[in-house]
């Protein structure tokens, strides 16, 4: 694609070409033709490029794309009770139904789930397609732009082991999705400045509602758009330029808005650790720029979760990157008359990062200041800053050895790609993640707090779970949800029971009204024959969380204990399955109470049916359901269910005597 062949997105001002975004002297326009690599490779039609992208990212993130599920992917991941009409309505229409406002991401979410349910291979191969498309997008905006360079830039974001966190992670679809409508955006955006098609407006407004609607850290896109139309033209318009984007930037304002209410009273970005200063949060922010540009230069020591930052002014660390990035940006500033590039770039990398830079509360910000995931859209803006310049560059270093000027940058990519390839190993499974993490940074309490978890499920890893929790509470004293997750572990065994209860009561000290605090806590008093005290920690957590169909179902199960209140329970045990018809214990409980009640033999026989319907492996469920049926007088009945009983459990000689005596009855 020529310079002239670009007429029609107008000429930049000063006599400055677009291919000329990085070189301190103008370079001819055929110099910029014989740029090394340049001929063939930038007109390979697109579809044959996301084809080639494909593969190669197939064969990077292989390691990963079995992996299991991290963190907080059961919170972005639907329920089947959520996998509905209704589900879907509600996912456009209630603002409490998911963590955030994050329409098109949950009708994503819920479109897979409706696809394969919990099979996690399918939601990593779909990252990995937002991922390889919006490669290929960015190949095409450089394209548009004239610039040399769009496959290399392309490349550079496919292979870079800082996008494996956003990739790797099934809830970062948040990030590929919203970055591939992001960069459609800007891509049909530039299409519209050059021919002025409404159509091409509409088409760009929508994408960019589509990104918001996504994740809504794409809000500086209308930002980006303006910078990129500074750069070209040396100076911006109202009526062609401004103006387009207004609608844009109220979006982006409204999106960014709700979001972060969102986070301050939903997620719980609010508190003592989010107490920085104004001027703490302006270091940080500079901090945060010069750690994200290092990943990008030298991605080694990548981590699922870096070590928190304690944000001292007199601790050289925290204030040496903010004069020199606004030495950097000086110099930028000075030279913007005849090398706009680099003041563009820079503007466009730290406005995309805004969002994450620590003026705004997020809750990951209680882990680290920083992530990779935080810079999956500025790493985009590098890569096509940073390949433009080497196009450029290269022309005129390696003019007489093209090979040596296609070398390097092909040396580079192969190296990004091992590193990406090792990176993605360590996202096979949450405990590999963790026991990374912890590899590398020990005083990670959320890596301690996550893989104590996980090992918790297993009984012969269970002191090395508590010893994990434990050093999650070590670190973080004052995390509710760590004082739970140890009184979980903790009561698990009768000789640490009275530890869990002190723990569970903490617990709920750290955050009244912690209804899966009270509700476990319930559950421990239960097992300590305390049902008195049980019945008001489950009344507590139903209080707490009306729609807690799990704390209703526990309620009437300690409530019916007692046979003077057999009416509570039947009406708790109402509310439960009213909530969640599938509840098992719900309807295995009410099933046990109504068989000791008089005339309710028949609703008894009901419920036990209908768990059985929902999970027919549960041996006393089906014995219990057989003597029912052998009181009706329905031996047949009876005997079918006691078969299925022993078939489940073969020991079970009681119900082996049973099987026998009405064998013998049936018998001629």
């Amino acid at each position: 694609m020529s310079l002239r062949a670009n007429a029609c997105l107008g000429r930049a001002a000063h006599g400055i070409r677009p291919a000329e975004m990085f070189s301190p002297e103008p370079p001819s326009t055929a110099s910029v033709e014989r740029a090394p690599g340049a001929a063939g490779v930038e007109r390979v039609p697109p579809w044959l490029l996301w084809l080639a992208f494909l593969a190669v990212a197939v064969a990077l993130y292989f390691p990963s794309l079995r992996g299991g599920l991290l963190w907080d992917d059961q919170a972005h991941l639907l329920p089947p009770s959520q996998l509905t009409i209704r589900g879907l309505r509600d996912i456009w229409l209630s603002l409490g139904a998911q963590q955030q406002y994050y329409p098109v991401l949950y009708s994503a979410f819920w479109l897979e789930g409706r696809l394969w349910g919990d099979t996690t291979l399918g939601y990593h191969l779909v990252n990995v397609v937002w991922h390889v498309s919006t490669a290929v997008v960015l190949v095409l905006i450089l394209r548009r732009l004239g610039l040399r360079g769009g496959l290399l830039a392309g490349l550079l974001f496919l292979v870079h082991p800082v996008c494996v966190e956003s990739v790797a992670w099934m809830s970062e679809q948040k990030n590929t999705l919203a970055g591939l409508f992001a960069s459609s955006a800007v891509l049909v955006y530039l299409g519209f400045h050059g021919s002025r098609r409404r159509g091409a407006h509409g088409l760009a407004t929508a994408l960019f509602a589509l990104a918001l609607m996504t994740k809504s850290v794409t809000a500086p896109v209308p930002g980006v758009l303006l910078c990129i139309l500074w750069w070209r033209q040396g100076r911006l318009r109202w009526r062609e330029d401004v103006l387009p984007t207004l609608p844009w930037f109220a979006m982006g304002a409204a999106f960014g808005l709700l979001t972060a209410w969102n986070e301050r009273t939903h997620v719980g970005a609010s508190g003592d650790e989010f107490g920085l200063t104004l001027v703490q949060r302006t270091f940080l922010a500079g901090r945060v720029v010069v750690f994200y540009l290092s990943k990008l230069a030298w991605p080694s020591d990548l981590l699922f979760t870096y070590p928190r930052w304690t944000i001292d002014l007199h601790d050289w660390k925290n204030v040496v990157p903010l004069p020199a990035l606004a030495a950097v940006s000086a110099v930028c500033i000075a030279r913007f008359r005849t090398h706009r590039g680099p003041a563009a770039l820079l503007a466009i990398y730290v406005g995309t990062l805004f969002p994450v830079l620590g003026f705004l509360n997020v809750y990951p910000f209680v882990f680290s200041y920083v992530a990779d995931h935080f810079q999956y859209f500025a790493a985009a803006a590098a890569f096509c800053g940073l390949a433009a310049w080497w196009t450029a560059r290269a022309n005129r270093w390696f003019a007489s050895r093209n090979r040596l000027g296609t070398a390097i940058p092909a040396a580079v990519l192969i190296t990004l790609a091992v590193l990406t390839q090792r990176q993605a190993r360590t996202y096979a499974s949450a405990e590999t993640l963790y026991r990374t993490t912890l590899a590398r940074n020990p005083d990670s309490w959320m890596a301690h707090n996550n893989l104590g978890v996980i090992l918790g499920r297993e009984p012969a890893a269970h002191d090395e779970a508590v010893s994990h929790i434990r050093a999650a509470v070590r670190l973080r004293p004052s995390g509710p949800d760590l004082r739970f997750n140890l009184g979980n572990a903790l009561a698990k065994r009768p000789e640490t029971a009275a530890e869990a209860e002190q723990e569970f009561r903490e617990a709920l000290r750290l955050a009244p009204g912690f209804a899966d605090a009270h509700n476990n806590l319930g559950k421990l008093l239960v097992s300590l024959r305390r049902p008195d005290e049980a019945v008001n920690e489950f009344r507590a957590a139903a209080s707490s969380k009306p729609d807690f169909a799990e704390a209703h179902a526990n309620l009437a199960l300690a409530l019916s204990v007692d046979p003077t209140r057999a009416g509570e329970a039947l009406a708790e045990f109402g509310a439960a399955l009213s909530l969640d018809p599938a509840l098992i214990p719900a309807l295995l409980g009410r099933g046990a109470l109504e068989a000791r009640l008089p005339g309710k033999t028949d609703e008894a026989i009901a419920d036990y049916s209908a768990a059985l319907r929902i999970d027919p492996a549960q041996a006393e469920a089906h014995f219990q359901l057989g003597r029912l049926l052998a009181a009706a007088g329905d031996r047949s009945g009876a005997l079918r269910q006691y078969e299925e009983a022993l078939r489940l459990e073969p020991d079970r000689q009681a119900v082996r005597a049973l099987i026998d005596a009405l064998r013998r009855d049936r018998r001629p």
